[in-house]
């Protein structure tokens, strides 16, 4: 069965009964420590905190959290505790990584180390992420809302079939990708619809499979089932998308914050192409939100 909310993904975590190893690069802020502690609580992560161990337990005091609730590892120079919890993910000793009261630039940098860090040679890194929005029927996929500025045509292939991993590890045998424009023509004045001509030919001859794609869509052709008669459109999409694929990230970014802060949306997100899942958490998320990442993180962590 399919995965339909977020609150369904962590309830799919719980029951497996195992424990996802988590790695906090700088885990010394209380909204870091607030939801990693409700997994903790719940039963379902081990939380292994890597900062000062004076300023990871003062922050504990504020959130009323027991510090002996974690595995803490006292370093107190940002980047060294970022490369130690990168160090733990890629040796085994920890399932995911993730940030906690560390600049994203510091943090990625120790991620992308090209000698000790977690993305192999030649990978592409993007961010997807499960947005959960009460007027839709089920989680919407949304890429790249964090990472790539401005997705080539490479970069866009890479994107898609992260996408798809992740909505399959959701239960979505068989995904339908809307590739995102203003208009569903494709034209030279939207140089990004010409990529998504070349994907569409890409999936009817088999380079991409395991999913459905087509492009350039609308939003009202890739999620309102009603405007395909209107417009007349004929997309095996049907106005019934699992995932979104943005031109680049102002639209993705725009959209999905739109969304949290205009329609009640809630979502989980990873970084994508690393060996193991890395969880950045925008500081503006809420603490629903922060929890559902780390949900994610378990899930997709697990193996296949």
């Amino acid at each position: 069965m399919a995965i339909r909310s977020l609150d369904q993904l962590a309830e799919h975590v719980k029951a497996k009964g195992t424990k996802t190893r988590i790695a906090v690069a700088v885990g010394e802020d209380q909204n870091t420590l607030g939801a990693i502690s409700r997994a903790v609580s719940e039963g379902f992560v081990t939380g292994i905190l890597i900062g000062s161990q004076a300023r990871i337990e003062d922050a504990c005091k504020l959130e009323n959290i027991d510090p002996a609730a974690f595995t803490i590892v006292n370093i107190t120079s940002e980047v060294a505790a970022a490369k130690e919890a990168v160090r733990m993910v890629r040796d085994g000793e920890a399932d995911v990584l993730m940030k906690g009261l560390i600049g994203t630039d510091k943090f990625l940098k120790a991620v992308l180390d090209k000698e000790k860090g977690l993305l192999p040679p030649k990978a592409v890194m993007s961010y997807v992420c499960a947005l959960q929005i009460p007027k839709y029927n089920k989680l919407l996929f949304v890429t790249d809302t964090a990472v790539l500025p401005f997705p080539d045509l490479n970069q866009k292939i890479a994107m898609l079939n992260y996408s798809v991993k992740m909505a399959q590890r959701f239960g979505i045998e068989k995904p339908k990708v809307a590739l995102i424009s203003a208009t569903e023509k494709v034209s030279a004045a939207f140089p990004a619809s010409m990529d998504y001509a070349i994907i569409s030919k890409m999936v009817d001859r088999g380079q991409i499979i395991g999913c459905e794609v087509d492009g350039p869509l609308d939003i009202f052709l890739a999620c309102d089932p009603s405007s395909i008669a209107i417009k007349g459109v004929d997309t095996p999409i049907g106005g019934d998308a699992d995932v979104l694929l943005f031109p680049n990230i102002e639209s993705a970014n725009s959209f999905y914050k739109g969304l949290m802060l205009f329609a009640g949306g809630e979502l989980g997100g990873l970084i994508q192409g690393t060996t193991k899942p890395v969880i950045v958490m925008s500081r503006s998320e809420s603490a629903a939100s922060k929890y559902y990442c780390i949900a994610l993180s378990c899930l997709m962590a697990e193996e296949k």
